[in-house]
């Protein structure tokens, strides 16, 4: 079970579905926001019960949404072919329409939406603007209490001197995981700082072929991650190891689709590559 601090997402997510289902002719809603970098949905249903997670990979309507952006309205006949299963349940729970939209984040959806419709629907023009503006409204208040930090006014920072060693993305991520559990931000930030930080040190042994300087601030609910390296490409091979997160071949297209913000400059005496995160407020077990 996942607990939040008062007035926080929890709030909003039970805002949210209260005002999903008093949408005429809406039986059940449910929202899932993402996390883990986008591999689990945190998933919440009007029909009672705490939050629990669900793969993002589902073949269902509310994961198909979160990973494509594209909202997803029809009446069940019309789903049928893509969702067989999803439509023999809903149809036996008397669900004769379905709509599922994407919560709109900076870069790729934060969440998504599913209402249960239990007569038909017009799904014409008029009501998909509304359904998709109750959408950009639930996103907005979540991204909004998620980047209520508690401490705004406190500047946390730390450094890491990281050898020219294939295994450097390993450290970095044990020394991001653990400062990051002390700073207390919620474990799917701590997931996606990970997984970015991981790239911009092994494009850094990679490239550079020195050692690097990893740095890590967190103000004003903002989590910043820079790696600092002092040499030019010289085409550093790796050798293997057991280190299942390491990443290969993607350059930085991994963190320009997680991070909020990211970038790389360059000066005479090396590269900083970088990435931001907005953190939220802090975690509560």
């Amino acid at each position: 079970m996942v607990h939040d601090p008062v007035d926080s997402v929890d709030s909003v997510a039970s805002a949210a579905l209260r005002e999903l289902v008093g949408i005429p002719g809406v039986r059940r809603a449910a929202i899932a926001l993402s996390e883990g970098g986008g591999r689990r949905l945190r998933f919440r249903s009007s029909d009672g019960g705490a939050w629990c997670h669900i793969d993002a990979y589902d073949d269902v309507p509310l994961t198909t949404v979160v990973r494509t952006g594209r909202p997803l309205l029809d009446h069940l006949d019309g789903l049928r072919a893509q969702f067989a299963g999803v439509v023999e349940r809903q149809r036996a729970d008397g669900t004769v329409a379905l709509a599922a939209l994407p919560l709109p984040g900076r870069h790729s959806p934060i969440g998504g939406v599913v209402l249960y419709f239990d007569v038909e629907q017009a799904f014409d023009a008029p009501q998909r603007g509304l359904l998709d503006a109750v959408a950009h409204r639930i996103a907005e208040s979540v991204r909004r209490v998620r980047s209520a930090v508690a401490h705004d006014d406190l500047t946390q920072r730390a450094t890491l001197r990281l050898e020219d060693d294939p295994r450097a993305a390993g450290r970095a991520r044990q020394f991001l995981r653990g400062l990051l559990t002390a700073w207390q931000v919620r474990r799917d930030v701590a997931d996606t700082a990970e997984l970015c930080v991981s790239e911009l040190v092994t494009n850094a042994v990679i490239h550079a072929g020195t050692g690097s300087v990893l740095t890590v601030s967190l103000a004003a609910g903002v989590l910043d991650v820079q790696v600092r390296d002092h040499g030019a490409d010289t085409g550093v091979a790796l050798v293997d190891d057991e280190d299942p997160l390491r990443v290969f071949g993607r350059g930085l297209q991994l963190v320009a689709a997680l991070a909020d913000r990211w970038g790389a400059d360059h000066d005479d005496a090396g590269t900083t590559s970088w990435f931001s995160l907005e953190v939220g407020a802090p975690a509560f077990a």
